[in-house]
């Protein structure tokens, strides 16, 4: 982790937070969007461009992300280009976080196995660096910092943003 100078004249040590939207939920889904928020505050995100075996598409999870297949295919980039980047942002710390585990290191191992590489980097669950104290005021937090900050949610790169806006609004609970 990186320390970030906020507002305050103390250091604070923000994770990278990573997020991912998929092209729906359960079996046959996979990754259309990587996006990561940097320790210094930074962020940024990639459109994944579909491989011919990845035909799954659910509606319900479009209009939430608001990505067309075909945007995809016109401005996505190959799956062996975004996990080179991924490697590239994270070998140096070797980590990063996520709020849905479970989903999102499904679909980073299925773009990695589809660019025939292995990740420089580990996964791991936000909720591990989270207090007792955080969690109980997440949600609320979350929802706050999301209004306040005028963030579009449901796009990979605002929503490990907003993560990361929300780890730090919570970091002096206890």
């Amino acid at each position: 982790m990186r320390r970030h100078h906020g507002e305050g004249a103390r250091n604070v040590l923000l994770p990278t937070l990573l997020d991912i939207e998929a092209s729906g939920f359960g079996r046959g889904s996979y990754p259309i969007e990587i996006g990561l928020a940097r320790g210094d505050g930074s962020r940024c995100a990639f459109l994944i461009q579909p491989i011919q075996a990845w035909t799954h598409w659910d509606p319900k999870a479009e209009l939430l992300h608001g990505i067309s297949r075909s945007r995809l295919l016109r401005e996505g980039h190959p799956p062996i280009e975004v996990a080179r980047w991924l490697n590239d942002e994270l070998a140096a710390s070797g980590i990063a976080y996520s709020d849905s585990w479970g989903y999102d290191n499904t679909w980073l191992s299925l773009l990695f196995d589809q660019a025939g590489m292995l990740p420089r980097f580990r996964l791991e669950a936000l909720r591990r660096l989270l207090s007792e104290a955080q969690t109980e005021c997440w949600a609320a937090t979350k929802e706050r910092i999301a209004e306040q900050h005028d963030i579009r949610r449901h796009r990979a790169g605002d929503d490990a943003r907003l993560l990361q806006l929300t780890y730090k609004a919570t970091l002096n609970l206890d």
